[in-house]
């Protein structure tokens, strides 16, 4: 079964140096959809652990299985406009409407 359009949770404002966490969820696909978060119309880095990830200065945890963005202290680098889409593999992958948060 295809995915539907998932529901994105993305807060509209953060303090800086605060915890964020953002969640990406749908229901009907069948295998259970991955996620993929994007800002500003770029794909999110999964962070891995791996030495790329420290050089690109990621402040972020995404979960591909679970659909959830968390962010450990967010800075103002963290603005910006955050949209996640949910494919399984069958039929097209769904996107959330884009939202912005503002640090």
């Amino acid at each position: 079964v295809a995915p539907t359009t998932p529901v994105c949770e993305v807060p509209s404002s953060a303090m800086t140096g605060t915890v964020v966490q953002m969640s990406c969820k749908e229901a009907e696909g069948s295998p259970p959809s991955e996620y993929q978060w994007y800002k500003n119309g770029v794909a999110l880095l999964e962070k891995t652990g791996t030495g790329s990830a420290r050089a690109a200065n990621i402040t972020y945890i995404m979960n591909k299985i679970s659909g959830t963005l968390l962010f450990n202290t967010v800075t103002k680098n963290d603005t910006g406009e955050y949209f996640c889409e949910a494919s399984n593999g069958i039929g097209l992958s769904q996107k959330c409407s884009v939202k912005r948060m503002q640090v």
